[in-house]
């Protein structure tokens, strides 16, 4: 016999939590419940994506037959400063006390994925974003939390002027973009079993022959020797702007063509007051390094312009996170769109929200050292005695 909800989702969070919640809740239900406020926030600054958190929320406030009321200072989109708090949350003790952790864990990391994506798009804002995260998470839950940041933080961006992220690649979380289904051609691994890169194009384009054919060029070392025979292999999508490179070069090699000097001879024709204001070895790099470069790209674009093909798009790929954008930016790189996870938080450490009670039945008490979460409205005294 299936368990009922509220046992269902009490067995569920009674497992994830931590211990010490579970014991706070058993202990509060023994000497008597309280009406509490929770004040919810991150240490640094972030973009409000709170949904997720709001919905585990709603479901357990079903499952227990219960209400909370929820205040969100910062409605989901806006720019939160460190320490502010994004939630208020007033319920029953014993029916909030064991939320807090998968509270926390659907929150803080869907925040700071989604200020990394706005940074993204509003570096590069005439730039298309595709979420390629899939990868890179641990699970299907991490999957669905920066889906979600990725699609908040791209609609704050877009709202200040950028293109921001027009999709992603997965089905399952596409929803999150406004489309039925994601994006994506095909893998290394379709080049490798195609043996050559002009025959893998065929064979995508055969199979879907009204997709746009995205193909990538890195597989032999050849990109632009690559990208010009399957140009010239389909030259009417190639007229048509449906058709696009993909420049995914990994970071042991440089783009076909290239060395270091001739790198900075690219940029030197193209943008030469980048390679004038970079102020990091990681910035330089970037610029003029081995992978996808901003030299790499404008080599690209040259190569395609030069051999009459100026409406191929070029679609870059590897380790394009907040400081690669905004280099490339700088180095104003002719992409059409960026194929990126890496709005996935790295510094995890940041990602970690707390939670404090700063209410007791209409009671203002806070942990010594947190009184900036307490309600700035309210007219209560700090530290009011517990009623018995």
């Amino acid at each position: 016999m299936p368990l009922a909800p509220e046992r269902e989702l009490n067995a569920d969070v009674a497992a994830r939590t931590d211990v010490y919640f579970n014991r706070t809740r058993q202990i509060v239900e023994r000497y008597g419940d309280r009406q509490v406020t929770y004040a919810v926030f991150l240490r640094r600054p972030v973009i409000s994506a709170p949904r997720l958190a709001l919905d585990f929320l709603n479901r357990a406030a079903a499952a227990r037959a219960t209400a909370f009321d929820v205040e969100v200072t910062h409605p989901e989109g806006s720019w939160v400063g460190a320490g502010e708090p994004l939630l208020y949350i007033s319920g029953a003790f014993t029916k909030l006390a064991d939320l807090e952790t998968i509270l926390l864990q659907k929150t803080g990391a869907c925040c700071v994925a989604a200020h990394n994506a706005y940074q993204m798009a509003l570096a590069l804002p005439t730039v298309g974003f595709l979420a390629m995260d899939a990868r890179h998470c641990a699970g299907a839950e991490m999957q669905e939390m920066m889906a979600y940041a990725a699609s908040v933080g791209s609609a704050a961006a877009q709202r200040e002027g950028a293109r921001g992220f027009t999709g992603n690649a997965t089905d399952g979380t596409a929803h999150y973009f406004g489309a039925d289904a994601g994006f994506g051609t095909m893998p290394h691994a379709l080049i490798g079993y195609a043996g050559s890169t002009v025959r893998a194009a065929e064979m995508f384009h055969e199979t879907f022959p009204e997709q746009m054919l995205t193909v990538l060029v890195d597989y032999f070392g050849r990109e632009i020797t690559d990208g010009l025979a399957v140009c010239e292999r389909f030259p009417e999508l190639a007229a048509a702007g449906q058709l696009a490179m993909r420049l995914d070069t990994h970071g042991g090699r440089f783009l076909e063509g290239l060395d270091p000097a001739e790198s900075y001879a690219v940029l030197e024709r193209r943008a030469p007051g980048a390679i004038r204001r970079y102020r990091s070895d990681a910035e330089l790099r970037t610029l003029v390094g081995t992978g996808v470069s901003a030299a790499a790209i404008w080599r690209m674009r040259e190569a395609l312009d030069e051999a009459g093909f100026p409406r191929v798009k070029i679609i870059a790929s590897s380790g394009f996170g907040v400081d690669k954008c905004r280099v490339m930016a700088d180095a104003k790189a002719p992409i059409d769109v960026v194929g990126t996870g890496s709005f996935i938080p790295d510094a995890w450490g940041e990602t970690y929200a707390t939670a404090d009670i700063i209410e007791y039945d209409d009671v203002a008490r806070v942990k010594v050292g947190r009184e900036f979460l307490l309600r700035r409205n309210a007219a209560r005294a700090r530290n009011g005695a517990m009623p018995s």
